[in-house]
This record gives structure tokens, sequence and C-alpha cells, in this order.
């Protein structure tokens, strides 16, 4: 089987007459110890069920193959699929991987890939990273595990705990989903193009359930969301676009002091507050 190289996919760039889309912020891994350390990290094994984002020129996606796993590749770009399809060739197992083309932001993936588990396994363009996962955690619940990769300030900001300067909006609501951990950290010079930014890989585990308890998600998300609209306000004054009159009788009602900023509050004081604010 073979997890391409540098100069495997330079060679099939050129072949294909085909160059790294910067719009769609394509950077391809080149480097098949990485890809195969994301694999290992994924903690997948025969049998799984992988859905890959993005998988480009198939770099992650033949060392998925190498692991037995059965992968549904959902690529954006159909100048790229003619490359992605010589490179599972010389895997001899490409019939172990299902390429879709469409879009990860639009694309029904409940449909797409039935009942779970499942597990997400991709290297994510950077500009689109936040949303493709906050979308899977929010709606796509056969999707129990991730491992992908992002700029390294993205990664951090899904993993961050309460108090750090990277905290905010998205690390509240994922920890509402799952639990998030920075497992790793990859340099520029394993891509094609090399970004300007090192990477992360982040594993996310969903929770089984919500470790806390809100009479909407999309409520909690909102006061989330207020919150760190401006977060160096106190939530007094940060909340009163979205409560209004309502924001300091809330704020008591949850226990929140007024004069607290959004960095200051855990998982369950935004919990106590969407609550309150129902």
């Amino acid at each position: 089987m073979t997890v391409p190289t540098a100069t495997s996919i330079r060679a099939l760039l050129a072949e294909h007459g085909k160059t790294p889309s910067r719009a769609l912020g394509q950077h391809f891994l080149a480097d098949p110890n990485t890809s195969r350390r994301i694999v290992r990290l994924a903690g997948v094994s025969a049998g799984t069920r992988v859905l890959e984002i993005g998988p480009g020129v198939g770099s992650l996606t033949a060392a998925l193959v190498e692991a037995e796993v059965e992968v549904t590749a959902l690529e954006l770009d159909r100048h790229v699929l003619p490359l992605l399809d010589a490179v599972l060739a010389t895997t001899g197992h490409a019939e172990r991987v299902r390429v879709v083309r469409g879009d990860a932001l639009t694309e029904d993936l409940g449909v797409l890939l039935g009942p779970g588990p499942v597990v997400c396994v991709s290297n994510l363009p950077y500009n689109v990273a936040t949303p493709i996962v906050m979308r899977i955690l929010e709606q796509v619940p056969a999707i129990t595990r991730l491992l992908v990769m992002v700029q390294r300030e993205v990664g951090e900001r899904m993993a961050a705990g309460v108090g750090g300067k990277e905290y905010g909006s998205v690390s509240v609501r994922l920890a509402f989903h799952g639990r998030a951990s920075v497992v790793g950290t990859v340099p520029p010079s394993v891509f094609l193009p090399p970004p300007k930014v090192d990477s992360a890989l982040v594993r996310i585990d969903r929770h089984a359930s919500p470790p806390v308890e809100v009479p909407s998600y999309a409520g909690f998300a909102a006061i989330v969301g207020a919150g760190f609209a401006q977060r160096r306000k106190m939530l007094r004054r940060a909340l009163v676009p979205l409560l209004g009159e309502r924001t300091i009788p809330v704020l008591e009602a949850a226990g929140v002091d007024p004069a607290a900023r959004a960095e200051t509050l855990d998982l369950a004081a935004f919990a106590a507050l969407a609550r309150a604010a129902a």
C-alpha cells in the first residue's frame, strides 16, 4: 500500500495540471509519517467507519486504508477527484473508500453516514474548520469521535479551559457536546504548499449525554454568544442586547455576579444563565 510522499504528490499535481486552490484553503499533507500518526491518534482499527472531510490527494485516506477502516471521503473540489482516485488505486484496496463530492457545510451528513458510530478523521481547511466541527457536534450524533487537524490557534481555542486567553464561545459550546484536547502539533513543512502557521491535532470525544441541563441548546448558545460578543464587557452590559431589562434579574437568578466577564464563567454557569433566561 502506498501513502503519498511530497515527491509523489508533486508528480501527481504536475501530471494532472493541478495546483492547490488558495480559495479552498488547500494544503495537501505530504508526509507519510504524519498521516500514519494521525490515524494512530484517532484510535481507529480494522472495520471502523470513518468520515474524512477534504481528502484532497488522498494522503490521509491512504493511511486510513492501510489501517483497514471503511472510509466515506467527502470532497468539495471536483478537480482533485482524479488525483484522489489515482492514489487510491495504488493502495490495492480502493473498495474501502466511498468518495462523495459535496460540501461538509451543506451536505446532510446524517443521511450520508446513516447510523453510528462513525469517527471523523480529517485535515480540515483552516477557513471553515470551526463551523464544520460545530456543525458535526450539533447536528450529527452518529459521529462519536473526531480527530481533526486545524490551525494551531483554532485547536487551542477548541480545547481551552475557563479563564485562559483562548477560552471563548467555541470552547464553551464544544464542551457542552464533548471533551476536546490538543494531542499533537504539526509543522508547516509537511504540507504542499506549506501554510504560514503550525497546525494542531485535536481529539474530541462526544459526551454520552450533555454534562449540564439547559431548556434548549439554541437558548444556551445564544447566551454564550452574547456573553463573548464583547468579551471585555461585564455581563450586566454584554447580555443587554439579548436580554434587555431582564439582564440583572437573570444574572441574579443564576447566581452569577453581574460584574463578572464571560471568560470567568464555566460551562455550568452558562447553563445556569440559560435556565434562568428561559
